[in-house]
């Protein structure tokens, strides 16, 4: 029996409080054995292929995936496994780290918009213009450096409120402009990111993953737990939703959000664009000179 995967239930609500605690980190797999699990991701991979090309040639809309999650939540694989199937021709992947001085010089979404992606593209930020209202809420002193004037600097309800509106605000043009944003939180237990961090520590290979920076963050876990309950009840709408993906189980978080992701990408209206007649007709005796050679 072909498996259904149902990702309304991930879908946040707009206008709903939304308390992570009340959203499961793990859930029954979604597939029996490996095989099934790669057939599926397969399945997808390659409907999406096709969607793609439809979307390059049709060149109306865009795809903007984001990606944020705690360390270790799984963002990069879920990334890397979900669109692999795809032409990378395509497909436009950014990762953003701590501001550049230059970047520290513009407006907090500067530095994403200048990575939006075209019409007929896939653009994935790996993080993104939200952690103004995540890292930095639970670090307000970086607000300090931001150079934006005093009298803005306020750290209070009021000042997150606004940060808010500016992200529908920018989010809802992006909308308006054929650019579809869909948001991904990864949902990790604190239990799993530790068993990750040491996994990270006793193998070799991924010794190059761990940070103690990381580290040091686990212990603003309920402040950051906090944040991404704001963000994502303040700034999901049926525009530019999240999904809150279960994260501890790492195929079942790639199926989930590959099958958003081809939901999405069903949903646009796109075609391949009808030639005009006399492109057809022209198309015709050239097939015909080459067939008769």
């Amino acid at each position: 029996m072909k498996i259904e995967i149902g990702t309304r239930q991930f879908r946040a609500i707009p206008g709903k409080q939304h308390l992570l605690s009340d959203h499961p980190t793990n859930i029954k797999s979604l597939y029996t054995n490996k095989d099934e699990y790669k057939n599926l991701l397969d399945e997808y991979q390659d409907e999406i292929f096709d969607l793609q090309n439809m979307l390059f040639a049709h060149d109306r809309y865009a795809l903007l995936l984001i990606f944020q999650g705690m360390d270790t939540s799984g963002k990069d694989g879920a990334i890397r496994q979900v669109m692999s199937g795809i032409d990378p021709a395509g497909v436009q992947v950014f990762s953003f780290k701590k501001p550049s001085a230059t970047e520290m010089d513009h407006d907090y979404l500067w530095r994403t918009n200048l990575c939006l992606p075209e019409r007929g593209r896939i653009g994935i930020f790996n993080r993104s213009y939200y952690e103004e209202v995540l890292i930095v809420k639970v670090h307000p002193e970086i607000l300090s450096a931001s150079r934006i004037p005093n009298e803005m600097m306020k750290n209070d309800d009021s000042f997150w409120q606004s940060r808010y509106s500016d992200i529908r605000n920018h989010e809802a043009y992006l909308y308006r402009n054929g650019i579809r944003v869909v948001k991904f939180f990864m949902h990790l237990s604190k239990e799993e990111q530790r068993q990750r961090f040491l996994s990270r520590i006793q193998e070799p290979a991924k010794n190059w993953k761990f940070s103690v920076v990381d580290v040091n963050e686990r212990g603003y876990w309920d402040e950051y737990q906090k944040a991404y309950e704001a963000c994502i009840r303040h700034t999901t709408t049926e525009e530019s939703p999240w999904y809150v993906i279960p994260a501890d189980e790492k195929k079942n978080a790639r199926l989930i959000i590959a099958k958003v992701v081809l939901e999405t990408m069903r949903s646009l209206h796109i075609s391949y664009p009808e030639l005009p007649d006399g492109q057809k007709k022209e198309l015709e005796e050239i097939r015909g000179k080459l067939e008769g050679e």
